[in-house]
């Protein structure tokens, strides 16, 4: 069905609506809640997402996290995002973590302990009031930054995908979007917003690339870089696509290649390429709740080229020994 766009709705809204309905990131009558911090992104999101409610006939709430790492700004966050809230005439719901004394007690980083909670809370709030998707204020920078990040680790191909427009619930809605436009939208409609300080310096390394290596490959190749990385993101998701396609065939054609009784069947394994034999091996660390490493893959690959009775120590307490015919991955003792 071929949508009618409003007059009313300016030239950053028509833009908004086009992408929700071509790439069906929301569709008629749905529930929709909104991951307001309180930045220009995230307000810019809720806006929006407003702006089309006539149209696509969905319901919007907001859901803030206060991590309480940042004091009296915390606080003036929180509050922003209810006040907004309110004057919008839409539900939001407020979570407060003490997220540092978390992070110890987890024996995690902030950033990843933040992370945890966040979408924790969005998981009850889906359960509870029955919501069918989370948006949250992602857009095509902070898309290059996540890949670069990636590049920067070491990822392989399917880690420069970046960040995913739809993955289960999470929908990003602005990931074509420029922090230009963004910007641009909240001051012509004079939308409140706050910015955070911790995001302006260079710690952690999200910071150094968002703040001091992107600008400075922009200033030396004007507006390359993001479209660049954007068509890097694209590409990589359509191989991880035929990846994922490639070795369910291949998982469906060899049992010895599937982790039944914690082994994989060492004459299956050496039948494949490197790559087919690094993919798998990965699902089966994964399935054991390892992180799999270019190292920990080349180790088990390299135990392939070795003898029955050897094995290589993983993190965890996680060991994989080739037992006769196969590799078995187990618990030391």
């Amino acid at each position: 069905m071929r949508l009618t766009m409003p007059r009313d709705l300016n030239r950053i809204e028509r833009k908004f609506l086009e992408q929700l309905t071509v790439r069906k990131l929301v569709v008629q009558g749905e529930r929709v809640l909104a991951a307001v911090s309180g930045g220009p992104d995230s307000m810019a999101l809720l806006y929006l997402l407003c702006s089309v409610r006539p149209v696509l006939h969905c319901t919007v709430s907001v859901a803030h996290c206060n991590f309480q790492l940042r004091g009296e700004e915390s606080m003036l966050d929180e509050q922003l995002v209810l006040r907004e809230a309110e004057k919008l005439g839409i539900d939001c719901f407020v979570r407060r973590f003490d997220t540092r004394k978390d992070a110890r007690d987890r024996k995690r980083s902030i950033e990843e302990t933040a992370r945890m909670e966040r979408y924790g809370f969005f998981s009850e709030l889906i359960e509870l009031h029955g919501f069918d998707k989370i948006a949250t204020g992602h857009h095509v920078s902070d898309n290059a930054e996540t890949i670069l990040f990636n590049l920067f680790r070491g990822s392989s191909i399917p880690g420069l995908r970046g960040i995913r427009a739809f993955h289960g619930h999470v929908i990003r809605p602005l990931l074509l979007m420029r922090k230009q436009d963004i910007l641009q939208y909240v001051e012509q409609k004079g939308i409140a917003y706050r910015v955070d300080a911790s995001n302006l310096g260079v710690e952690p390394d999200r910071n150094f690339i968002r703040n001091r290596v992107i600008p400075l490959i922009e200033e030396r190749f004007e507006n390359k870089l993001l479209p660049s990385l954007q068509r890097l993101s694209e590409h990589a998701a359509e191989i991880e696509e035929f990846l994922e396609l490639h070795f369910e065939q291949l998982l469906q054609s060899d049992e010895g290649l599937s982790l039944t009784g914690n082994r994989l069947s060492v004459r299956s394994l050496a039948g494949l390429s490197v790559f087919e034999q690094k993919e798998i091996l990965k699902r089966a660390l994964q399935d054991f709740g390892c992180e799999p490493s270019s190292r920990i893959l080349h180790q088990l690959v390299e135990l392939l080229s070795t003898q029955p009775g050897r094995k290589v120590h993983l993190p965890d307490g996680l060991e994989v020994v080739w037992e006769g015919k196969y590799m078995v991955f187990r618990r030391r003792q």
